[in-house]
């Protein structure tokens, strides 16, 4: 009724039921005092509202006079509120009268049955459609063969990892067709390809390619086989594109080189950026020095001149005439994507002055800005920003 729901002591909310009894709307023929009354249970009361007393004679004066609620003028305390006032959720039933009525305590945060299930169908939907935009493995499309597969391993055991090595698409280890073009293009194809040298005890050391020299066959007035001269000592630059052509100087220091197409034509490695077995290869280079054993080598010094990478991998003489696509202890392996164009220097070779004017040929190359390589060519840098 009107009382109940302007009474200023009543803190919830009530959700009026039909009275079973009465056959009436809700609240009819029920003063506002019988209400607080009955919800009170007769154990307490509450101050009497500011609204005008019943008219004498009527239904609602009479209920009154027959059910007095006692009156309380410094109000209700706390302790009566917490203990007479009903809890939310449960049902409170006055006495059973002809004008009784009873009420149910309504939870605010309640939704109604209809708001239920419009909630219940929007989350539903929702979840449907996340699933939607996350795909299962199996249901995902087919990547193209640039692109790295996903999905579950055919087989228990170890897996190659597909961002790292492509066996059938790529493998690892570069073959017989990589030598197979002229010394220049080998040479500059050279660099950025990893050299890896596995030793007896199984330790792998490896380094990137940075500095390269070509030198082009019998016409080549630097190379060792100008004028088509066929030595012992030179036969590996006449063999197929691949074989591992290594020679002594100074009757103490070796190098390297690799046969690339074309009679009596190789390529020699300069420099190395070291990458894995940095410490044996300090080991190595500090047996074979003199005069400096004591000082502890830096790692652009490791791998920084042609004797030098082949004391800090333990290259000699034996490895002459051996097959870079084949040789188990020594080989090249694919390494990340190669330098630009613009980041290949082409400069003079080194150690070749007597030559002359093949001596001035651009036929050394080196990866501009590393600093691994052995020597530097300022003017051929300046030349190329020309």
């Amino acid at each position: 009724g009107p009382a109940a729901r302007n009474c200023q002591h009543w803190p919830v909310r009530l959700a009026p039921q039909p009275c079973p009894e009465a056959g009436t709307r809700p609240g009819e023929g029920c003063t506002s005092d019988q209400r607080k009354a009955s919800l009170l249970g007769h154990s307490g009361s509450l101050p009497e509202p500011s609204q005008p007393p019943a008219p004498v004679g009527s239904a609602a004066a009479s209920v009154a006079a027959a059910n007095p609620v006692p009156r309380l003028t410094g109000g209700v305390p706390k302790s009566t509120l917490s203990t007479s006032l009903p809890q939310r959720g449960d049902r409170v039933s006055s006495p059973a009268t002809p004008d009784s009525c009873a009420w149910t305590l309504k939870d605010p945060r309640r939704l109604a049955p209809g708001q239920l299930s419009q909630k219940i169908g929007h989350k539903k939907q929702r979840l449907a459609e996340a699933d939607l935009q996350r795909s299962p493995l199996d249901a995902a499309p087919i990547p193209g063969p640039e692109e790295p597969r996903l999905g579950r391993p055919a087989s228990l055991g170890p897996q190659r990892s597909v961002y790292f090595s492509r066996l059938k698409d790529r493998p690892a280890r570069l073959g017989s067709e990589f030598f197979n073009q002229p010394a220049v293009p080998l040479a500059q194809a050279f660099l950025g390809q990893v050299l890896v040298r596995r030793l007896a005890d199984g330790t792998e050391l490896r380094g990137r390619i940075v500095e390269t020299e070509a030198y082009v066959g019998p016409e080549d007035e630097a190379a060792h086989s100008r004028g088509g001269r066929q030595t012992a000592r030179n036969r590996a630059m006449f063999m197929k594109p691949g074989t591992l052509y290594v020679y002594l100087i100074y009757g103490m220091y070796f190098c390297m080189n690799v046969s690339s197409q074309g009679d009596g034509a190789c390529v020699l490695l300069r420099a190395l950026e070291p990458l894995g077995g940095l410490e044996t290869m300090r080991q190595l280079r500090s047996t074979v020095r003199k005069g400096t054993a004591s000082r502890t080598l830096k790692d652009r010094e490791l791998c920084s001149g042609p004797s030098k990478l082949c004391q800090a991998l333990a290259i000699d003489k034996s490895f002459d005439q051996r097959d870079l696509a084949q040789d188990e202890a020594l080989w090249l392996e694919h390494g990340p994507p190669g330098p630009s164009a613009s980041a290949v220097v082409a400069a003079a070779r080194v150690g070749i002055g007597h030559t002359g004017e093949w001596a001035q040929k651009p036929l050394r190359f080196y990866v501009r800005g590393s600093p691994w390589v052995s020597v530097v060519d300022r003017v051929a840098e300046q030349n190329m920003q020309v």
